[in-house]
């Protein structure tokens, strides 16, 4: 939307219209709209909306998109609605970069069905966008000096903005490193480690709590899919979870991936219904442990015995998806060393 000095058509309202300055105006509203592109959502834009929730009964957040974005808009109308549940927010598409305020205003008219009471934005635009609407302007914050940030330096270097991000857009661009392998052949010592040294959070492997539960049951030779479709499911929400509260990196103790390849183990043959949990999933890089450490029996691994036909079987499935991972070998120390170097190679891709 730009500013311009065309004549403009004036829509009838209940009031005249004027500029509001600022989220402490005493003017109530019943109707309020704010519109943006949300690429992505951050704490300017949150300010703006809690500016508009305390001034209307009632506001709609109308998230406008084009289809060359690369985040997509139903996920940034969703972090919308997560962070502001009492704004209604609708999706909007959007129309000509230099489109006229009079254009912007016969299309708020359409896509919202009538004329709100008070647009609200941190722009100077806003001013003729609401004469030509025929409504009050709220400006909000328009020098940036309560929120000093901006979708394009969050896009330019989305970790180092992070504070300025909510957790659920947080959990969306912080780096995700998965450590997998056969049994007792150190992921989770290697998983806790490299959280130490990022100061971040860790995944913890859920089928292995699943299974120290499940050795107190009957049956507990037997595994069914639908019993790794549930590891997998409460491993990705876990995941998710976590990713939400952690310091630039994420370290996981396993995937889905790693699931549906246990699940061939114990069940006997692969399932598409497991196979698809890990579809769409995206981790930077896989960190493989390798076999050349002693085995130690916990009372729950399988044996030795298996353990290097579980490892070829790993690096089948990551070569054959394209999985870009590393394998990782020696001494504790030599391990860490190895996989510092990749968490630092992919935390320096913006």
């Amino acid at each position: 939307m730009t500013q311009d000095n065309l004549k403009v058509k004036k829509y009838k309202s209940r009031r005249s219209p004027q500029v509001v300055e600022g989220p402490r105006a005493l003017k109530k509203y019943k109707t309020g709209l704010v519109v943006g592109k949300f690429y992505p959502p951050h704490k300017g834009h949150h300010y703006l909306i809690d500016s508009a929730l305390e001034k209307a009964d009632q506001v709609t957040v109308a998230v406008c998109y084009r289809k060359e974005e690369t985040i997509p808009w139903k996920l940034r109308a969703k972090w919308i609605k997560e962070i502001h549940p009492k704004a209604k927010v609708i999706l909007v598409k959007d129309i000509a970069v230099d489109a006229s305020s009079a254009d912007w205003a016969e299309y708020t008219k359409k896509f919202l069905g009538y004329v709100p009471d008070a647009v609200f934005t941190s722009e100077d635009y806003g001013t003729t966008w609401a004469q030509c609407l025929g409504c009050d302007h709220v400006l909000v914050d328009r020098d940036r000096t309560k929120i000093p940030i901006s979708g394009t330096k969050v896009r330019q270097n989305p970790l180092a903005a992070l504070e300025f991000l909510e957790p659920c857009v947080r959990a969306y661009f912080v780096k995700r490193i998965c450590i997998v392998g056969a049994e007792s052949t150190g992921t989770t010592t290697l998983t806790q480690d490299l959280a130490k040294h990022y100061h971040t959070t860790w995944v913890p492997e859920y089928g292995r709590t699943y299974y120290e539960g499940k050795m107190f049951g009957e049956n507990t030779a037997q595994w069914s899919t639908q019993e790794f479709i549930h590891i997998a499911h409460m491993q990705t929400m876990m995941e998710d979870q976590l990713a939400r509260t952690s310091n630039k990196i994420l370290i996981c103790d396993t995937d889905s991936f790693a699931t549906s390849i246990w699940h061939e183990r114990y069940v006997g043959h692969s399932a598409r219904s497991v196979d698809e949990l890990s579809s769409g999933r995206h981790y930077d890089h896989y960190i493989l442990t390798d076999t050349d450490i002693p085995f130690v029996q916990d009372g729950t691994r399988d044996g030795e015995h298996i353990r290097q036909q579980m490892h070829e079987q790993f690096i089948a499935r990551l070569s054959e998806l394209g999985k870009p991972f590393t394998i990782v070998s020696g001494s504790r120390e030599a391990r860490l060393k190895v996989a510092i170097g990749i968490c630092d190679r992919v935390l320096m891709h913006k």
